[in-house]
């Protein structure tokens, strides 16, 4: 062979340096793979779940089937040609280290980037639960799903949206911290607020409608209109009292309403069942006139009376004071009881306010009056203690009513506080009818009544009359006397008790003394009457001197008050020798 054959054959079978020589060249004239890059490659060959990938390097890489991805993996075959992520040009083992995993990473994340920057939805699937949410992959890259934003409403289980491709709205990207957190939530809200804005363009008030009960609260129902909800009140659900939405209506059941408010602007929908029934309110005025008894059944009681429904739809109030004659101040639940039937009378009807005022004591005999009738003003009755109270006594009487002591009715002379202390509740007391106040349903009676007032046997006396008493109390500033046949009470003061200052001496006198004094003040309003010796003595000294000092010039004092007193008990024998000699 020749030198020049030589040459040629060398050249056609380069050796091992030459042709890494060569890859070298090939490298710096088409730039050198970069480690960390994406590049493309060619499936080569399939084995062991492992997909052989030729990116043009000495080597070829193995990367595992399960990072192509479930559809992607599927249809991988020798040939394709796939985008993959370099980590390594060369490892211990000279293999090129290859991702398709990291890949699909890198090419989601510069895709999903685009997608949030232009607000568009993102497709992905939910592949896994993690602790306050679930995994979504979107095509290579993962984001964090919120369990708050799974759904509208919460969702017990999340099964039956495993793995199903569906749209997503992302919320927040950071690529450094390789962050996403995505809602499914938000997709659905827009999606439902768009059928919502075309159902209710196409809804109008008056209009007829079916729907399904979707949600029953306290406060009435949610109608689903096919994509919106309407609320129907508790008060709209019928005519008649509806104590809750559930006695009425269940979940998922299919009801006919009517729409009676649409608000277009913040589409709200108000719903009424009632308003497809007559009613029951109109010529009510005319079908219970006032005055008529008729029958009611017991819907509700309150603290300030009792509903009664006098016919479907219908109802009338009693209410607590009009529920009975004598029961005061008593809970409308322990005269009536809830289903109870009773028997009424209609004693107002307002067909504007919807109002009917019933009255039940009014259908049973006013014991008032009954009482008024059988024990007029005058008439001695006698009763119970039942309560005692600060300013009287409340005393049971006939009827199952109750007449009161006022505390000023109780005795003539003492305070009343102090006779209130005497009666306990259980006593049986007599007592004087005063007065029965219809109106008010009152009785009125009286104690002290039952024996005369000790003031009309002084009634007639005048301020300076000479007035004859007793001594009944013996104080430190004067002594209580009682005047006339009734025994009044009256006072005299210590100056008052003699003309001489010596003599002003309570202690002169004992209970039972008998003495006469002058009448200084006489007051029947406040029944009070003021007493004095003194101004007695003065007044008999100026008699005596107007008297006996003309007659006995030049006689003293003492000698025309001595004549006087010798005139006047001569006087006094010769009325009791008169009076012997009878």
């Amino acid at each position: 062979m020749s030198e020049t054959q030589t040459a040629d054959t060398s050249s056609l079978n380069p050796s091992t340096d030459d042709f890494a020589a060569l890859l070298e060249e090939s490298f710096e004239s088409h730039g050198a793979p970069i480690e960390g890059s994406v590049l493309k490659g060619t499936v080569i060959d399939l084995q062991n779940d492992m997909a052989i990938i030729d990116v043009g390097l000495k080597t070829e890489g193995r990367i595992p089937l399960k990072e192509f991805g479930i559809d992607e993996n599927s249809n991988l075959v020798v040939g394709d040609v796939v985008e993959v992520y370099l980590e390594r040009v060369e490892n211990e083992m000279g293999e090129a280290i290859l991702s398709r995993e990291k890949a699909r990473r890198e090419e989601a994340w510069e895709r999903l980037e685009k997608s949030s920057e232009a607000g568009e939805k993102v497709e992905g699937r939910i592949v896994g639960r993690v602790k306050g949410g679930f995994t979504v992959d979107m095509g290579g890259a993962f984001g964090f799903l919120p369990g708050s934003q799974v759904d509208i409403r919460p969702v017990r289980d999340v099964t039956p949206l495993l793995n199903l491709p569906q749209p997503f709205q992302i919320l927040k990207m950071d690529r450094r911290r390789q962050n996403i957190v995505v809602s499914r939530r938000a997709v659905l809200e827009e999606t439902r607020a768009e059928q919502r804005n075309e159902l209710v363009q196409n809804l109008e008030e008056s209009q007829i409608i079916e729907g399904v009960v979707k949600n029953i609260t306290d406060y009435g129902a949610f109608v689903d209109l096919g994509g919106v909800d309407g609320l129907l009140h508790v008060t709209d659900i019928a005519w008649r009292r509806v104590n809750h939405p559930t006695d009425v209506l269940t979940i998922g059941e299919t009801v006919k309403v009517q729409i009676i408010k649409l608000n277009q602007e913040t589409q709200r929908i108000s719903l009424g069942m009632k308003q497809l029934e007559q009613d029951p309110w109109e010529g009510v005025e005319a079908k219970y006139p006032v005055g008529t008894k008729l029958k009611g059944r017991v819907t509700n009681i309150t603290d300030y009376g009792a509903f009664v429904e006098i016919e479907p739809g219908v109802e009338g109030l009693v209410h607590v004071s009009e529920m009975s004659w004598t029961k005061k101040n008593i809970h409308p639940g322990k005269i009536v009881s809830t289903s109870q039937e009773l028997e009424i009378m209609v004693l107002e009807v307002d067909p504007q306010k919807r109002r009917i005022s019933l009255g039940l004591k009014q259908t049973t005999a006013n014991p008032w009056e009954d009482f008024a009738e059988r024990y007029p003003s005058g008439t001695h009755v006698e009763g119970e203690v039942k309560n005692i109270t600060e300013f009287g006594l409340f005393i049971g009487l006939d009827g199952d009513v109750d007449g009161m002591i006022h505390l000023s009715d109780l005795d003539w002379e003492r305070p009343g506080e102090e006779i209130l202390k005497e009666f306990k509740k259980g006593d049986m007391v007599k007592a004087v009818v005063l007065e029965v106040d219809l109106e008010k349903e009152r009785i009125s009676l009286g104690v002290k009544q039952l024996s005369g007032d000790p003031m009309d046997s002084v009634g007639g006396t005048k301020r300076g009359e000479r007035v004859t008493c007793s001594v009944t109390a013996v104080q430190d500033n004067g002594i209580e006397v009682s005047v006339g046949e009734e025994g009044f009470k009256a006072f005299i003061r210590r100056s008052d008790l003699a003309r001489d200052r010596g003599d002003q001496r309570p202690e002169r006198f004992s209970v039972g003394d008998k003495l006469d004094a002058m009448v200084t003040r006489m007051d029947k309003s406040s029944r009070s009457m003021s007493l004095s010796i003194k101004a007695l003595e003065m007044a008999d000294e100026k008699e005596a001197v107007a008297q006996y000092g003309s007659t006995n010039a030049g006689a003293s004092l003492g000698d025309i008050l001595g004549a006087a007193l010798s005139q006047a008990d001569d006087g006094e024998e010769a009325t009791d020798e008169e009076k012997s000699d009878d």
